[in-house]
């Protein structure tokens, strides 16, 4: 029996039918890696016997409360799994803790089975795959190119179909590059979300545990398993109220940013399949706004300068003075590097960088999400290791910023390049942002068609939520709050989006009311003689949206709006008294309307 596709619709649905077991699946995909041979995939492994055990345990117990039951997931070597070793990608670092990291601990406790533990760049550092003393994982699509890094070993895994996800980690790229080059979806949640406890930092401020699916649905799943802090790392933090790990749908209009000129290093065919996938958001519903790159390319040139590659030093600058030959020669030049930045140079750096995510924050007052290549090109081992710093620093053009600005990022599947080798795209947006990029990414890679990883086995029907899931709300405003009118910089001011403009079904009346303050708009619906209101749909971030509301006053107040589109949202609504001796303007439907009238 041949190994079958390992998402987690299909496994679940062949556990229920009874069509394969966790015992039996775990027998399959030892055998599956031990023909494979010497691929340089994996480091450590449970052995099948341990696997065997695990599954009866699984299946002693049943699927009930287990939402990865007998899901099989792998870890990439900075990661720590109790009972074996921890490499990092160096011998001479080695060694075997007791504990395993807290996201290994809760995807276990929700029902999932550890294949192993996967190669990658030393230390975390690097986008190739190269770096690493036992080897380069194995291209699927095509051995002579990268697997991508530094998680190389846990993108292949998924890709070539022998677990279902798999724990990578993202510094600057990690989590994303190699799921361009290996046909995956690769998600870089928000710092913090997932407790990096059990994790080897490269830069720790910017670190964060990363997951590789063959669909957005499943890395969603495995990211609402795996997250939540703990009270051991200091940069774990709650998601905020309103936040899920799942795939709601998405908008049927929205805005999305790509820079104004995108560079591809040359790679004519990068560039073609980069310039369809914006032709392919635009067919979704979406609206490109260009964008100048120039303030992110700055910022993501800062890694590997000295004050940037400070933090790498910091986290291993013992073992770097204790056994620098136990290094990587690459690596050991990056880690040194650092020992020659001043404090001087590290605060500037700094201080620039919180005025670039100054300047660049003003795009999500426009776009929904930013779209960028997940890499302009890729290379083959033969180029990385003849110029191992510059086309590292290539690969990480569309990446290296993300982690400095404290944002989201989910890389998906875009198109097959005319060699045979995947290409992707990467979708960002705001930290905690993670189920907007969902939505989308989603209904791109289902709209792609290409088939999941290296498997072969054809994308599944995706499905959704049945409601957003972002940390937003939509608010619909009738008057004050509109652009252009005064009150509308208080919803800026506490982080508000303009979506679109809409009308509610025809079965409101719009009032003036003049109870407490300046005039203001009553939206009232009734039972009859109705009409639509025009008004407009605003995002306000949960918090925004708690002291939005406070600031209300009688007799206005939030409730849900129906909209002629089909949808409800909250909106202004006033209390049915305060309309008795009201003036009824509804004949103008707009509160707009009504004030252009008394000029």
């Amino acid at each position: 029996m041949t190994l079958p596709s390992l998402t987690i619709a299909a496994l679940q649905a062949a556990y229920t039918q009874g069509e394969i077991s966790p015992s039996s699946l775990v027998g399959l995909i030892d055998a599956a890696i031990t023909a494979r041979g010497e691929d340089a995939v994996w480091l450590a492994r449970p052995s099948l016997a341990e696997l065997q055990s695990r599954a009866a345990e699984l299946e002693a117990r049943g699927p009930a409360g287990l939402p990865l039951y007998g899901i099989p997931f792998a870890v990439k070597d900075n990661i720590d799994v109790a009972g074996l070793p921890t490499t990092a990608a160096c011998p001479g670092f080695a060694f075997t803790p007791n504990v395993s990291a807290t996201a290994v601990q809760k995807l276990e406790a929700a029902g999932a089975i550890l294949i192993g533990k996967t190669n990658l760049d030393q230390f975390a550092t690097g986008l190739v795959g190269v770096r690493s003393p036992y080897g380069v994982a194995v291209n699927p699509f095509n051995k002579e190119y990268v697997p991508g890094g530094s998680s190389s070993g846990s993108a292949v895994a998924v890709s070539a179909g022998l677990v279902s996800f798999s724990l990578g980690t993202d510094t600057a790229g990690s989590g994303r590059v190699p799921a361009g080059f290996n046909n995956i979806v690769g998600l870089k949640p928000s710092i913090g979300l997932i407790a990096a406890t059990g994790m080897l930092p490269a830069c720790r401020s910017l670190d964060c545990i990363s997951i590789f699916a063959l669909t957005v649905a499943d890395a969603m799943t495995a990211l609402e398993a795996a997250r939540g802090p703990d009270d051991v790392d200091a940069y774990a933090r709650p998601a905020p109220a309103g936040f899920r790990a799942m795939v709601p749908p998405a908008p049927a209009r929205f805005r999305f940013a790509v820079p104004s000129r995108p560079e591809f290093f040359g790679d004519a065919a990068a560039a073609a399949l980069f310039a369809a996938a914006v032709t392919r958001f635009e067919a979704m519903g979406g609206e490109a706004i260009r964008i100048d790159y120039a303030p992110y390319a700055e910022a993501q040139a800062m890694l590997y300068s000295p004050p940037g590659a400070a933090e790498r030093t910091a986290a291993l600058g013992d073992f770097l003075r204790d056994q620098p030959e136990a290094i990587h020669p690459v690596t050991r030049g990056i880690l040194e590097s650092g020992l020659k930045a001043s404090a001087v140079e590290l605060y500037r750096m700094q201080q620039r960088l919180r005025a670039l995510k100054l300047q660049t924050d003003m795009v999500w007052s426009e776009a929904d999400f930013l779209l960028v290549p997940t890499s302009g090109t890729i290379y083959r081992v033969a180029e990385i290791l003849a110029e191992p710093l510059k086309l590292n620093a290539n690969l990480g053009y569309y990446t290296n910023f993300v982690n400095y600005f404290d944002l989201s990022a989910l890389a998906v599947p875009n198109a097959m390049l005319p060699d045979g080798l995947p290409s992707g795209v990467t979708l960002i947006a705001p930290a905690f942002h993670e189920a907007r990029l969902a939505a989308f990414g989603a209904a791109f890679q289902a709209a792609g068609g290409l088939p999941l990883g290296a498997t072969g086995h054809p994308l599944p029907k995706s499905t959704t939520a049945t409601a957003p899931a972002w940390p937003e709300i939509a608010v619909a405003v009738f008057g004050a709050h509109m652009r252009g009118q005064p009150l509308n910089p208080e919803l800026v001011g506490l982080g508000g989006r303009f979506v679109a403009e809409v009308q509610t079904t025809a079965d409101y009346r719009l009032y003036r009311i003049d109870a407490g303050g300046p005039p203001r708009p009553g939206v009232l619906r009734v039972a009859q003689d109705g009409v639509a209101i025009t008004g407009e749909i605003w995002h306000l971030p949960t918090a925004g949206f708690g002291a939005f509301v406070a600031g209300i006053p009688a007799p206005l107040g939030i409730g849900s709006v129906q909209l002629a589109d089909g949808s409800q949202v909250k909106g202004f609504l006033c209390e049915a008294e305060a309309t008795r001796q009201a003036e009824d303007i509804s004949r103008f439907g707009d509160w707009r309307a009504y004030r252009a009238s008394l000029k």
